[in-house]
């Protein structure tokens, strides 16, 4: 396994593999800082006023999948719109674009020969979005409205992924059963159900065994090496990529990188990710295919339930700050760039945050992809940070950026409410 550089950042649940899992520690204490910015409305929603910081919990036992289930109870599953929606969610829970008909396993199935998705059609897409460096990158699809130039985004929201938007690691850890009354049980089988579905999608779906020790920060970070080449036909599995005269270990090492055509076929990937991404971030259940996609709709419904719908109200928050014309959302997380994005469609937040807007902070910690979302977007924009750790809560006191603190569904609610009466 690859030993990343060390910088001051959390380690993540995600950096590690089923098949060779590793421990990661919870998250550290909570500094405490009070936001010269719009410290009247944060005081207002109890922003200023700080729980005490959860304790570190021990690592959990390696899981091992069972094809009898979870002990879990089944669902009648007629609709993909049958989790519990807040008011203006349609948008974002809604699931009118899957489809219906079951994949083919020849699209679908994983082996050695790669069988992944194809590149959209011509007719799914208009203009491309503009990237992070400035180009004009990738496919949009025909629904999306045109979005606003970088340069014209006056507020920037910076996200925090778990425990922020989502619950996974502390259902895993039995930190969230044990601090809101949750059967501890239930929660840690939610947990492991879908940390499997994570990796399971990431892993077949999103190339994450050839790309797990060559993680990048953002989606375009290897762009400049890709010769633009048609992938409609070609075959990912047996182009050398892995092979000992490949690159597996070329990733090791800060700056250690193939020759030119391994890093060209390294670009060809995320090239490939970006396009799954894009064209399945409305449509996860279709990229599933069945019955997995049966599977995880039981799975999102019993983890909202649990969670005292968590997610959805993260949702609500997301989709008010979408709605504005010039505020964009971002994501910043300590999971590896793969994972996350599998993260980001299980969870349903496809709509949510287009892929550049997503930032992996595994190898550079937080603070270096702040500066990178800060350079983007530029000084004239207001940067909002919106987190539960203590490493995004620093790096915001460090740079000035009022710094929003979820510790509780609560905190979210207030969060929505400051929203809509443009407060923030």
């Amino acid at each position: 396994m690859v030993e990343v550089a060390k910088v001051q950042t959390i380690c993540s649940p995600l950096q590690y593999r089923i098949k060779r899992r590793r421990s990661c520690h919870q998250k550290m204490s909570l500094f405490v800082f009070t936001s010269s910015f719009s410290i009247s409305v944060m005081a207002a929603y109890g922003q200023t006023q700080y729980s005490p910081a959860l304790q570190p919990a021990g690592p959990y036992t390696p899981y091992t999948h069972h094809t009898q289930g979870y002990s879990m109870p089944s669902y009648n599953i007629k609709t993909e719109d049958g989790l519990s929606h807040s008011p203006g969610q349609t948008g974002l829970l809604g699931y009118s674009n899957f489809s219906t008909t079951p994949p083919s396993q020849s699209l679908y199935s994983y082996s050695h020969t790669h069988g992944y998705p194809p590149t959209p059609g011509k007719e799914e897409g208009v203009p491309a979005r503009r990237g992070s460096d400035g180009k004009l990158r990738g496919r949009k699809r025909v629904s999306d409205p045109a979005p606003p130039l970088d340069s014209d985004i006056e507020r920037v929201f910076i996200w925090d992924l778990d425990e922020t938007i989502i619950i996974f690691h502390s259902l895993l850890t039995g930190t969230f059963s044990s601090r809101f009354g949750k059967d501890s049980s239930k929660a840690v089988s939610l947990g492991l159900w879908m940390e499997e579905m994570i990796f399971n999608l990431a892993d077949s779906r999103l190339f994450f065994n050839d790309l797990e020790e060559c993680d990048q920060v953002h989606i375009d970070d290897v762009a400049s090496d890709d010769n633009g080449q048609d992938l409609s036909t070609y075959n990912f599995g047996s182009d050398g990529f892995q092979s000992p005269a490949g690159a597996g270990s070329l990733c090791l090492g800060s700056g250690v990188h193939g020759g030119v055509d391994w890093m060209r076929k390294l670009a060809f990937r995320y090239r490939r990710v970006k396009e799954i991404y894009n064209t399945y971030k409305n449509n996860v259940g279709g990229l599933l295919g069945s019955p997995k996609r049966e599977e995880w709709l039981q799975l999102r419904r019993e983890m909202e339930v649990l969670t005292d719908l968590w997610l959805t109200q993260a949702l609500k928050a997301l989709a008010l700050i979408n709605s504005r014309p010039n505020c964009v959302n971002v994501l910043v997380t300590t999971t590896q760039l793969i994972p996350a994005l599998s993260k980001v469609l299980l969870y349903g937040l496809g709509s949510a945050f287009p892929i550049e807007n997503i930032y992996s902070a595994t190898k550079t910690g937080k603070e270096s992809c702040f500066e990178r979302v800060s350079q983007r977007f530029g000084r004239r924009a207001v940067y909002v940070v919106i987190g539960d750790g203590a490493e995004e809560e620093s790096v915001a006191k460090k740079k000035n950026m009022p710094f929003w603190r979820v510790s509780c569904r609560a905190d979210l609610e207030a969060l929505s409410h400051a929203l809509e009466l443009d407060y923030l």
